[in-house]
């Protein structure tokens, strides 16, 4: 295996690695400053960063750096990782394919497989610090920076919890595992604790934390936030060429026990069939049952994207119109499409959609993913609230 990388990214979703890539293109090296954009650059060919690398913004070489993809088990977000490496070698960064789950003893054998790595070093980007897999390896990381991208809207209640200390647990989860649960917590409690550590370091520490996020968060203690505002996507694809119609994003929040079936297929039918919408971008993790049941109940073309949406929004065709329920899209469409023309908006969702087994944070949490959307259009929940 080659030398040790200077800087160290871990994903486990396509858009964590998207996100990557967005911080690598904005000169992020350390101790790189790169300013951002004011608005849409042009159209690059591609590799045309010549022999320094591929290029950032003002022509500055972007960051080299090693990636290392712990893929999940879906065959969905696999395809999209393999699809999105091969966008990353093409930007002349090493990709390294480790596989971390599938068996018991999977996990330590890629542990014993990244050890090296991780303690040397400088700098290690994550994309998901909820992730157990990813807080193991923090309790290697010797690196003097720490770098964490967006997981979608995850990143606003890491910032929320980091904030009040508390202990770092997914918005949607809800308690549970019974007796053999709690034991695992408590097994688990010293590596969580060391993680929250590692993510708020003590004024003076020498070592820093960054944020590099498209959400509206705001940085505390010595944290410091960057804005990615998808720079990366906009040089690289587009503009779209813009359809009539309008296009409806999935969501998982069915998947995750948030939403309750029957009322989201009613949503979608209405949203069907107040603004025209022809296509239904599915979320990765979307059940093919629940995907039938769509297209039979609203004559929707599910369309399975090969890619994270903000790239396939930014190569198009795309509709004029896109509406997605509360999620990362109302947050980072508005910044890949920015001076297309194409009019984002976000339906909110009703409380009584919710299932009786929804954590009690998520109406709070939806809210607040619509509310403090920028730059889109907002439809209550009553103009989805029944199939009419």
């Amino acid at each position: 295996m080659p030398t040790s990388a200077p800087t160290l990214a871990f994903v486990e979703s396509p858009v964590q690695l998207l996100n990557v890539l967005e911080w690598a293109y904005s000169g992020s090296a350390p101790g790189e400053s790169v300013p951002l954009l004011d608005g849409v650059p042009s159209q690059p060919g591609r590799g045309t960063g010549g022999p320094g690398g591929p290029a950032g913004p003002g022509g500055t070489p972007a960051a080299r750096m090693r990636i290392v993809v712990l893929p999940p088990t879906d065959p969905m977000s696999r395809g999209q990782l393999r699809r999105m490496a091969a966008l990353a070698r093409d930007e002349g960064h090493e990709v390294r394919w480790q596989e971390a789950r599938g068996g018991r003893l999977a996990p330590l054998r890629a542990l014993a497989a990244l050890a090296g790595d991780v303690r040397a070093a400088r700098t290690v980007v994550v994309g998901d610090p909820f992730s157990r897999y990813v807080q193991l390896l923090l309790t290697l990381v010797r690196a003097e920076q720490l770098v964490v991208v967006d997981d979608g809207t995850a990143t606003m209640e890491f910032i929320a919890q980091t904030a009040r200390g508390e202990r770092l647990v997914r918005w949607h989860r809800v308690g549970g595992g019974g007796p053999a649960g709690r034991v695992r917590e408590l097994a688990y409690a010293p590596v969580s604790a060391t993680a929250r550590r590692r993510f708020t370091p003590a004024e003076g520490s020498g070592r820093r934390v960054e944020v590099f996020s498209s959400m509206p968060v705001t940085a505390h203690g010595t944290m410091t936030l960057r804005v990615n505002d998808f720079a990366w996507t906009r040089a690289r694809f587009g503009p779209p060429r813009l359809t009539k119609g309008t296009d409806l994003v999935g969501t998982s929040l069915v998947e995750t026990g948030v939403v309750d079936p029957a009322c989201y297929l009613d949503a979608v039918r209405t949203l069907t069939r107040v603004h025209g919408a022809t296509r239904y971008f599915a979320h990765r993790r979307e059940s093919p049952e629940k995907l039938r049941a769509l297209s039979e109940a609203t004559g929707l073309e599910i369309v399975r994207p090969d890619l994270p949406l903000e790239l396939i929004a930014r190569r198009g065709p795309v509709g004029r119109t896109i509406v997605s329920f509360p999620s990362t899209v109302v947050h980072t469409l508005p910044y890949a499409l920015t001076g297309t023309g194409v009019t984002v908006a976000v339906c909110d969702i009703d409380p009584d959609w919710l299932t009786g087994s929804a954590s009690p944070r998520a109406r709070g949490f939806l809210a607040g993913v619509t509310d403090t959307a920028r730059d889109v259009r907002r439809l209550p929940a009553q103009a989805a609230s029944a199939a009419g």
